[in-house]
């Protein structure tokens, strides 16, 4: 089987000094991948590098198949690859449906003339992406706060908006950078419910971010860990549990909790 995401001997130096060393893995369809380490070791940089904002200094990102390395941020989101981040970026003078519909920017074909004119065309797409954003608002169980500012959101419903943003142009992959980030209890149990049906019902991979250890090692299907730029470990959560290197690297005895 093809995966979904596969990342071959990805490399990548910021002044001489190596944040990604040879980095590899493969994806399948479908597939909730972990990916933890310490601080430093390379997981975000290796989120950029998948989605074209930083390209890679050696090695290649396919996606299906299809070499997608070194495409701009807007052609590998228009193929089907989407992003959240670390910290909530909403527009915080737009509402959520407002927000969650600009998800969709890669999908626009109105131009500034229908825009001028107040086209049929542009009217039409208003309205779809409208009916795609509800949707999507109500999928991550925030549709009653489609209508309010983003900004009169509390972190965790910025958290889901985003969430939903990155699903309404149904994407074939979604990197997650820290989801869990800041939320309670409650609504870390909401987060893994949410990660599960984005996969069963959606048919959605993921790539997850997470340095809450309960979270990442319940809901994944396999993990990948970094460490210093590098995979230091990857397999099944039980396996990498136990796995010494990860232990020594970063672990712990949290990995007991």
């Amino acid at each position: 089987m093809t995966p979904r995401l596969a990342v071959e001997g990805i490399g990548l130096a910021f002044g001489g000094v190596a944040a990604l060393r040879g980095v590899g893995m493969a994806v399948a369809p479908g597939e909730i991948r972990g990916i933890i380490g310490p601080n430093g070791a390379g997981k975000t940089t290796l989120l950029n590098v998948i989605c074209g904002i930083i390209p890679p200094g050696e090695g290649r990102v396919l996606l299906d198949g299809q070499d997608i390395t070194g495409l701009s941020p807007s052609r590998i989101a228009a193929r089907g690859v989407r992003r959240t981040f670390q910290t909530t970026a909403l527009f915080r003078g737009l509402t959520v449906l407002e927000n969650v519909a600009t998800g969709l920017h890669t999908e626009t074909r109105a131009g500034l003339l229908d825009g001028v004119l107040g086209s049929r065309r542009l009217r039409e797409e208003e309205r779809e992406a409208a009916e795609r954003a509800r949707q999507a608002l109500d999928f991550v169980g925030m549709a009653a706060c489609a209508d309010r500012p983003a900004h009169a959101l509390s972190f965790g419903q910025q958290r889901l908006v985003e969430i939903a943003r990155a699903l309404v142009a149904e994407p074939r992959v979604v990197l997650m950078d820290e989801p869990a980030v800041g939320l309670s209890l409650n609504r870390l149990a909401d987060i893994d419910r949410l990660l599960r049906r984005i996969r069963d019902e959606r048919g959605v991979t993921l790539l997850l971010i997470e340095h809450v250890i309960r979270l990442v090692m319940e809901v994944s299907d396999s993990i990948t860990v970094l460490g210093s730029g590098a995979v230091i470990a990857e397999g099944p959560p039980a396996a990498v549990r136990e796995d010494p290197a990860v232990v020594a690297a970063y672990l712990g005895t949290a990995v007991h909790a």
